[in-house]
């Protein structure tokens, strides 16, 4: 915790716009990748409705 606390504390532009570049690459890829990530949420939250019910 003390690492990310003194990463946060630098006073390093570059380091900002590192932070902005992984941020606009992760909002990208999960635009691109919107669909398949809601059908495999779909995808598994049945089975694990399937499972549960067939314990009860």
């Amino acid at each position: 915790m003390k690492g990310f606390k003194e990463f946060l504390g630098e006073e390093d532009g570059v380091a900002i716009i590192e932070i902005v570049l992984i941020l606009v690459i992760l909002i990208g890829l999960i635009v691109v990748f919107n669909t398949k990530i809601k059908s495999l949420n779909t995808k598994i939250l049945k089975k694990i409705t399937i499972e549960s019910n067939k314990l009860l």
